[in-house]
């Protein structure tokens, strides 16, 4: 806890944090988005609200914050115009990109400003899942997912990907945002967050935070959400495509700071391989990538899933075994797997009785 005294009498030598909630049509959620960020136990503060050209009441909502919030109303362009169009206005040393949809605990900043040290581009943190009404799913990651932290270029430079979270966990230093932004907006009109969380840390390290900062929202709205047995193949493409546009700006950054990058980027990534393989098991005469095949994937999983996944022995058992079996097995078997893997409420009750004491045994 911040010493309130300490608040006080050095507020001016505080670090000032920007909030920047990005909205596009989520008037049942940008209150507490909104709410919550006004609401900070953290004295230096300023919150920015961007709305992405919704057609809802979100602008309404927006105006009766008065001058509470600075607004910035534009027409739609998604999600990385969005973020430029909050940043351009801040001036914030430390930032925090909020979804609408998303929203932060009391301590939030504060937390965050006191873990912060010398040399950070970027803190991460949990967050809470939450449902649309606010009830507790899960944590996110979860727990068992141990965060990477401090210099992680090198699993970024051979993988393409580190232990992280998404949008509403992360916290930048105005000074790497000043270096990597804007955002390209053409490529990132949803997740732009892969972009910052991917380039951000080849200028500095990474804190990581246990403690959880806000809750995230999981609802059919979503546009990454998975819900049922209805999976789409489509899901999966849309993940491992915008990894491919991920990979490109790394490329390009680290290539321009003087870094080498492995040529085979993404395929030590489990969950990048993960997702080309369902994808090729789902649809093969429709898969994007015509040189994957069943057999070469199921062999990249099996050993991206040993060699950098943080996980305990079991749980990287019984991974490296669903990559084996999705890669060879017929394929009204291997969509079993996948529908179990991805659909929770598609398992068999006692299928979903012995995945959740495998998962909590073996943190």
């Amino acid at each position: 806890m911040l010493d309130e005294t300490a608040v006080s009498t050095r507020s001016d030598q505080l670090p000032t944090v920007t909030i920047i909630v990005n909205n596009y049509n989520y008037a049942s959620f940008i209150r507490d988005a909104i709410d919550t960020s006004l609401e900070q136990s953290y004295p230096r503060l300023e919150v920015i609200v961007v709305d992405d050209g919704s057609t809802d009441d979100s602008v309404e909502i927006i105006h009766s914050y008065g001058d509470r919030i600075i607004p910035v109303l534009k027409p739609n362009g998604g999600q990385a115009s969005a973020m430029n169009a909050g940043f351009q206005v801040s001036r914030g040393d430390l930032v925090i990109f909020l979804d609408a949809d998303d929203y932060l605990f009391p301590q939030a900043v504060e937390n965050i400003v006191e873990a912060w040290q010398p040399g950070a581009v970027q803190l991460q943190s949990r967050l809470e899942t939450v449902d649309a009404q606010g009830r507790y799913i899960d944590l996110y990651p979860a727990p068992e997912i141990r965060f990477d932290r401090g210099n992680v270029q090198p699993l970024l430079l051979k993988r393409g990907r580190y232990n992280c979270t998404v949008t509403s966990g992360n916290c930048f230093s105005r000074a790497v945002l000043e270096k990597i932004l804007p955002i390209p907006e053409a490529d990132f009109r949803i997740s732009a967050d892969g972009y910052l969380v991917t380039v951000a840390p080849l200028y500095g390290e990474v804190i990581a935070l246990e403690t959880s900062v806000g809750a995230r929202r999981k609802h059919g709205d979503n546009l990454w959400a998975l819900s049922g047995a209805g999976l789409k193949v489509e899901q999966f493409r849309k993940s491992f495509h915008h990894d491919f546009l991920r990979h490109k700006y790394l490329i390009a950054t680290a290539t321009q700071l003087g870094h080498s990058v492995s040529p085979h980027i993404g395929l030590g990534d489990y969950l990048h391989v993960q997702d080309r393989l369902v994808s090729l098991r789902f649809d093969p005469s429709t898969h994007p990538i015509p040189d994957d095949t069943r057999l070469s994937l199921a062999r990249r999983g099996f050993w991206a899933i040993w060699q950098a996944s943080p996980f305990s022995w079991t749980r990287k058992c019984i991974l490296s075994l669903w990559f084996l079996w999705v890669g060879v097995a017929p394929q009204p078997w291997a969509m079993q797997a996948i529908t179990w893997k991805f659909a929770g409420k598609a398992r068999p009750r006692w299928a979903d009785y012995m995945l959740k004491r495998l998962r909590f045994s073996t943190r």
